[in-house]
């Protein structure tokens, strides 16, 4: 349930609408990538303070992504929120997003900035966080069984039936999880190390916060997500840690596009701009409880977001892993060489 100023807002924006004149009243079609909470938060708050109304979506970015493309020739949807920056690279070279120079892209950290270049001013970076291992502490406590601190820890006896992670087709989290793998080991070494880790898989969830939110209820002992989902965990009071990879691990993005033929350009605009600024950055976390580093640079990180320069990063490459063909290929081979073995 959404917290009380929140359900306010969304009253008195419906009460500004409601107030208009016999205009056709403006409306904004998002399709948000982010957690449901995030997804509220960010409808209720920009209809609240622009009086146009808001009809949210939120799916799994790999969900969006798909719906994006069936809708290339009636286009629903006017800005897509949210999720790893790949699908949003991908969309921008098939033209299924359409160039935007936002006016605070001087106010954004340069990794944001890198987005919107690379996407040829297609995307832009909301906010980031790293790819880590999380853990139920009392689950793996109660199988004495060590918590896991590098990527060739998952492929132990120990964590048999103990994992979980994202589904790589529904999942920007997994996508990047397979790229960094990929960029570590080399492309052979990578996929006979998924297929040695699907062997002690439970579940593949279709969102990439699911694992996570598995642990946390000790539904299972590990989950491959974003470090940041555990934060979020650890502060409403679960018993999880995690790990940054020993060997390396990679970063998201977190990427915001306009939809080619938006219906409301105009307001899909307003939205863009509203969504850079310090105020909207707050929202995931206020609402949510996101722990992510926002992409303006006056917006104060929440305390517990991880710090990117304390980590061991790969260099990921965005240009290549966000293309459409190499996205496809890697995705085409996890199903037939990973996901079709029995557990």
């Amino acid at each position: 349930m959404m917290k009380g100023k929140w359900a306010g807002a969304l009253m008195a924006a419906v009460s500004m609408s409601a107030l208009a004149t016999g205009a056709r009243a403006q409306e904004l079609n998002v399709y948000c990538s982010m957690q449901v909470e995030w997804c509220q938060g960010m409808a209720v708050a920009f209809q609240a303070e622009t009086g146009i109304k808001v009809n949210m979506v939120q799916k799994s970015v790999g969900e969006t992504f798909a719906q994006v493309r069936a809708e290339k020739d009636n286009p629903r949807g006017d800005v897509w929120y949210g999720g790893t920056q790949d699908p949003h690279l991908v969309a921008a070279t098939e033209g299924l997003t359409q160039e935007y120079t936002p006016k605070a892209l001087n106010n954004l950290h340069p990794w944001a900035q890198n987005q919107w270049a690379q996407s040829k001013k297609r995307s832009v970076g909301v906010y980031s966080g790293a790819l880590g291992i999380g853990f139920n502490k009392e689950v793996l406590a109660k199988k004495k069984v060590a918590e896991p601190k590098c990527w060739a820890d998952l492929l132990k006896a120990d964590y048999k039936g103990e994992i979980q992670m994202p589904n790589p087709n529904s999942s920007g989290t997994a996508y990047l999880a397979i790229a960094t793998l990929v960029q570590l080991m080399g492309e052979d070494q990578a996929f006979d190390y998924l297929k040695k880790l699907h062997a002690n898989i439970n579940a593949y969830p279709r969102s990439g916060a699911g694992p996570i939110k598995a642990a946390a209820r000790g539904e299972t002992g590990v989950a491959i997500n974003f470090i940041h989902d555990t934060v979020t965990e650890q502060k409403a009071g679960f018993p999880v840690g995690y790990n940054a990879p020993c060997e390396g691990t990679a970063y998201e993005i977190g990427s915001m596009s306009i939809i080619t033929g938006a219906r409301n350009l105009e307001s899909a605009k307003r939205f863009y701009e509203w969504a850079l600024q310090p105020a909207a950055q707050k929202i995931g976390h206020e609402v949510g409880k996101m722990n992510v580093s926002p992409s303006n640079t006056a917006a104060e990180p929440p305390s517990g977001a991880p710090d990117l320069s304390r980590l061991k990063l790969v260099n990921y490459d965005f240009i290549k892993y966000g293309s459409s063909a190499e996205r496809k290929r890697l995705l085409d081979r996890w199903e037939k060489d990973v996901n079709s073995i029995p557990r």
